[in-house]
């Protein structure tokens, strides 16, 4: 039996008052429905499968049935410290966490590499700067949005501005702007408060996020997925900032076998080989402008609210796919045992 432990930062004591930081409390807590269900869809994936025992962390604010194997921190024990004692106990271990204040590096070394489910410590540490990602891409010839300092951006250009945290996760305390002067002086409060803000281009077009399991020997996409997002404020014109809202995503929405699918397939193989180390379920997030098709905005080194639909949308188990790709070992017991060329389970069109 593998034994496996499931650790989403937020349901799993990561905003508990007497364990968090009054910032990260503050700006993470109204992601704690995403990761409750990012939490709940991977359980369920590996509780279907045979030779499999899986145990989720949860905390004090959280009512889960006793038939469910879960285990929470210790009083006073730090995430990091009640990661590495729960990993140690577990074949391997599965995390879930924002990329913001190196939460998610943090925890790689945590539970360290022998045990880890998910991309390795380089690809982390890249993807978890925007604008580390987005110099990564432009070196690469990826079409992004490079993040650029306030008095190096000459004559200003048309259009909208984005300021955002440069290691934020899921939209939060992303501000857009109509005119690049606001958009600066936001740019220069948040970094004279050392809060590591990054200015970027502001994108038109359609969100989409691309879901891929990566392989030593490549990338594989599984899904093209719509992105809901929406300003504050609606499309008036002005001064004040609007807020970036995030309101889910719908899996599976573009044949991956379409004109567009096959540019964005191609896309994805071209991210993953620019990021060495993607490793197991990764997320992109793009827009495609209608003029220059489809622009990178970045990159998730783990799991998605996305992967919550995948499985039924695509008809097989997901989170076995992945173990595949992590070359995880399972033993499966006889009655079950598949033929070796089904032993490794991959996401078919």
């Amino acid at each position: 039996m593998t034994k496996i432990f499931v650790y989403e930062y937020l349901t799993g004591g990561g905003i508990d008052p007497a364990l968090a930081g009054a910032g990260s409390l503050a700006d993470l807590s109204a992601l704690i429905v995403e990761g409750r269900v990012m939490r709940d869809a991977l359980v369920a994936d590996l509780r279907e499968l045979d030779g499999v025992h899986v145990t989720f962390a949860t905390s004090r604010f959280e009512t889960v049935d006793t038939a469910q194997s879960h285990c929470m921190a210790a009083h006073g024990e730090s995430m990091t410290a009640f990661v590495a004692r729960a990993a140690r106990e577990h074949d391997y271990a599965w995390v879930i966490a924002p990329e913001c204040d190196g939460l998610l590096l943090h925890l790689y070394d945590a539970v360290g590499a022998a045990r880890w489910l998910g991309c390795g410590k380089e690809a982390i540490r890249v993807a978890s700067s925007k604008s580390a990602t987005a110099a990564c891409l432009t070196a690469h010839g990826i079409a992004t949005t490079p993040a650029i300092e306030p008095g190096q951006a000459g004559e200003p250009r048309d259009g909208r501005w984005v300021v955002k945290p440069d290691d934020g996760a899921g939209g939060l305390d992303t501000f857009v702007f109509d005119r690049f002067a606001d958009a600066c002086a936001e740019y220069e409060v948040r970094a004279a408060a050392a809060r590591n803000p990054v200015l970027q281009a502001w994108v038109d077009g359609e969100p989409l996020s691309l879901s891929l399991i990566c392989r030593d020997e490549g990338a594989e996409l599984v899904s093209i997925n719509r992105q809901q997002i929406g300003l504050s404020g609606g499309d008036a014109p002005g001064g004040q900032a609007r807020i970036v809202e995030f309101d889910g995503v719908l899996v599976d929405q573009i044949d991956r076998h379409s004109d567009a699918g096959h540019t964005l397939d191609t896309l994805a193989q071209r991210v993953a080989m620019a990021i060495p180390g993607l490793r197991g379920f990764v997320g992109i997030d793009v827009v495609w402008h209608p003029q220059c098709g489809p622009v990178v905005i970045e990159v998730n080194p783990r799991l998605t609210v996305a992967y919550a639909g995948l499985s039924a949308a695509l008809g097989s188990n997901l989170a076995a796919a992945l173990l595949a790709a992590h070359g995880a070992r399972v033993e499966r017991s006889e009655a079950v045992r598949t033929s070796p060329s089904q032993s490794t389970v991959g996401v078919q069109p």
